[in-house]
């Protein structure tokens, strides 16, 4: 008989569910000189294979001035199984500056692991923790199936994904940003989900991770939920921030369509785009919507994935009508 204690931590090791060593590093490897300067930031993550939400995109980029860059940080790739979507989201993406999410590691990687000890079938490479239910994980499971074979035509392109960096440092002035596709630690990590940031025991944790990073703010996606969440530090005088932007592909809130990203900028956002934000010093944080076409996008995801699939049992109801949460559940507020 297998004791619950076994189950546990089988569960724990599912595909789907499990974090491979290779998605791992160091929190303090942030504490590095950055990789590149700006006066405006985009933070694009979560874009799951939708070519509307990247021409949205790209048309909000390019009405920016001054030094500007465009961060693609993970799972640009998702419901794109049909090759020539796959071929051309890639494509745009990979001429930015771009890191690999859990979904463009597990394409490179074929799902054998990595070949390292410990890392197993990661399946789709979530690390979905236990409020995720197991009818969800298994679907994501199939999703990734499906489109690794969609990938496996194109060799040249899932080499490149797989060559692409876990993280990256960027300067807004004199910000310091750290930009992930999970947390501080691991690629596929949890640690700046809405529900892990509720917890106090938890904050002093990410607190700890600011202190090691030696950043301000730590721009993530992965959970597919926004946050936007300060955390006020002894000797800091401004509080370091969590910026998810939830999900650049899909509606984050309900009856609200659009996507979003992160915009953070030496310079305040001129259009009715911004659902919220902050400034902090000289520098605009903020949640930038990104306008879908959605009936054109809901016929391209409807042609990929017709209602009994995978894709279409976990997110039709939020692709057409939005998560069950508003704009006010980004902000968790707290003093401890």
């Amino acid at each position: 008989m297998i004791d619950k204690r076994t189950a546990a931590s089988e569960a724990q090791h599912a595909p789907g569910r499990s974090c491979p060593l290779h998605y791992r590093y160091a929190t303090t490897s942030f504490a590095r000189d950055a990789e590149a300067e700006c006066e405006t930031l985009y933070v694009v993550g979560g874009l799951y294979g939708n070519e509307s939400a990247l021409s949205s995109v790209l048309e909000l980029f390019d009405r920016e001035t001054g030094l500007k860059r465009l961060v693609f940080n993970g799972d640009f790739n998702w419901f794109n199984v049909d090759p020539a979507s796959f071929e051309s989201i890639n494509r745009v993406v990979l001429g930015f500056d771009a890191l690999r999410g859990n979904v463009e590691t597990e394409l490179g990687s074929g799902g054998a692991g990595n070949g390292e000890p410990g890392n197993g079938d990661a399946g789709c490479g979530c690390a979905y923790p236990a409020w995720v239910g197991d009818g969800f994980v298994e679907r994501s499971n199939q999703i990734m199936r499906r489109l690794r074979a969609t990938a496996a035509q194109f060799p040249d392109l899932t080499s490149r994904l797989m060559a692409l960096p876990m993280t990256r440092r960027v300067n807004v002035g004199s910000l310091r940003v750290a930009i992930v596709h999970g947390d501080a630690e691991s690629l596929a990590g949890w640690g700046f989900a809405r529900e892990s940031l509720q917890d106090s025991a938890h904050r002093q944790r990410v607190r700890a991770w600011f202190e090691a990073a030696k950043v301000d703010v730590f721009a993530s996606s992965h959970t597919c939920a926004p946050v936007f969440h300060g955390l006020p530090m002894a000797g800091r005088t401004l509080a370091p921030l969590v910026l998810n932007n939830g999900a650049a592909g899909m509606p984050n809130f309900l009856n609200d369509k659009a996507g979003l990203l992160t915009r953070i900028s030496l310079r305040a956002f001129r259009g009715d785009q911004r659902r919220y934000g902050d400034v902090r010093g000289a520098v605009h944080l903020d949640a930038i919507a990104i306008e879908i076409d959605s009936p054109t996008w809901q016929q391209s995801f409807l042609r990929q994935w017709p209602p009994g699939t995978d894709a279409h049992t976990s997110y039709w109801q939020r692709i057409t009508h939005g998560p069950a949460c508003t704009a006010a559940d980004a902000f968790i507020t707290s003093e401890t």
